[in-house]
């Protein structure tokens, strides 16, 4: 069966196409920029890319215009839309609701609808994706899969905040978490990897990207992860300041006279590497440290603590860990972030080996002599989780 992921931020639909007989990806693109006449879709397959523009003033429109690059001779992969077995959509939250992959249904539709106010920039744009979709494949199974759902199985000693309980009732002002579907993809994956059934493995994942969590993982399941009810909260990340006293936010409103939006921006976009390094990519930090920038290497020691912060956290929770998992952008690619993070870290059993860590960006077991814990460096995928999720739920396998 061939399955089609869709992945819609509010001026993007990306896509991927995947053959489940072998997993294999088959095309992927982007439609970027919709909306704006300068809008385009960057296409690959088989190691050849295109960039097809074309005005997608909707994202319907986008994705009709999708669905023609597949039909394509040269770049498609299919002859008729009646080969595409179910389309999977990546939802950020699914609030309290969702604790695992589910067929869309117009209940669910609503359901996303009703988790907006959670997830204000992300929901109405994967809805529009899925309604993209349905209108110009009707009939055609829609699955969609939540980033919040691996998270439902904390306790409500972890998702629970010391706010009036009132607020829980009312709002569902919680923890909820994200990168779920990455958490569990590498999850799963390190138990195959370790040849361990995940029933008894404790693990603690690091998705470090531009933006970032770690998440405690026992019997398969998640304890607990450092992002919140948004995901400003827990680490610094690429624009987002992360954990911080709340007063430091209401002493900046009144002496700077902001509103609730502009405090938002603040931390959202304006705060983490690039508020304190002035770039908010890891390399160009990287690059301005190296060439003597006191606040570029300020940031990333800060980047650094932080994840060390939680891990050790984490470490405390579980009772010990099996393993330490690095995954995404900086996770998979950065040595020397892998490096610092495990430094001094032998009391916990973290010892790294740092010869096989050097230069590594590939899936490997970079522990060193005497480390109890194993370290992982496993690449994440989880366009491939919400395909094998799609195909589970539309076949019943």
């Amino acid at each position: 069966m061939i399955i089609l992921v869709v992945n819609c931020g509010s001026s993007s639909l990306k896509y991927q196409v995947l053959d489940m007989t072998d997993e294999s990806v088959l095309c992927k693109g982007n439609a970027e920029k919709i909306g704006l006449e300068d809008s385009f879709i960057g296409h690959k397959k088989d190691g050849k890319s295109w960039n097809v523009k074309v005005f997608n003033k909707t994202h319907t429109d986008a994705f009709k215009n999708v669905i023609k690059i597949l039909l394509d001779p040269e770049m498609g992969v299919i002859k008729s839309t009646d080969e595409i077995g179910a389309i999977g959509h990546r939802v950020l939250h699914g609030g309290q609701k969702f604790a695992c992959s589910i067929l869309v249904d117009d209940e669910v539709m609503q359901a996303i609808e009703d988790c907006i106010p959670l997830g204000p920039l992300h929901n109405p744009a994967n809805l529009m994706g899925i309604r993209a979709c349905m209108e110009v494949m009707p009939g055609k199974k829609n699955v969609a899969v939540f980033d919040t759902a691996f998270h439902q199985t904390m306790a409500p000693s972890s998702y629970m905040y010391g706010l009036p309980y009132e607020y829980y009732t009312k709002y569902g002002i919680r923890k909820y978490g994200f990168h779920g579907t990455s958490h569990r993809f590498v999850s799963k994956r390190a138990a195959e990897f370790l040849g361990r059934d995940p029933e008894g493995l404790k693990l603690i994942s690091c998705h470090i990207g531009s933006g970032a969590s770690v998440c405690a993982i026992k019997d398969g399941k998640c304890v607990d992860t450092s992002m919140g009810l948004t995901p400003l909260e827990g680490l610094m990340m690429g624009t987002r300041c992360g954990d911080l006293d709340p007063a430091a936010i209401t002493f900046i409103q009144k002496r700077e006279g902001l509103d609730a939006d502009e405090l938002d921006t603040l931390m959202n976009k304006k705060s983490g590497l690039l508020g304190i390094g002035g770039y908010s990519d890891a390399r160009d930090i990287h690059s301005a440290a190296e060439a003597g920038d006191e606040k570029a290497k300020l940031a990333f020691e800060m980047f650094v603590h932080r994840v060390k912060h939680y891990i050790g956290a984490y470490m405390a929770e579980l009772n010990g860990a099996d393993a330490l998992i690095f995954t995404a952008g900086l996770g998979e690619n950065d040595d020397l972030f892998r490096e610092m993070t495990c430094k001094d870290m032998d009391y916990l059993g973290i010892v790294l080996d740092e010869e096989k860590n050097k230069g590594c960006r590939k899936e490997a077991d970079v522990t060193g002599k005497g480390g109890k814990v194993k370290i992982l460096i496993l690449p994440t995928n989880e366009e491939l989780m919400i395909a094998r999720d799609t195909y589970e739920i539309v076949t019943g396998k």
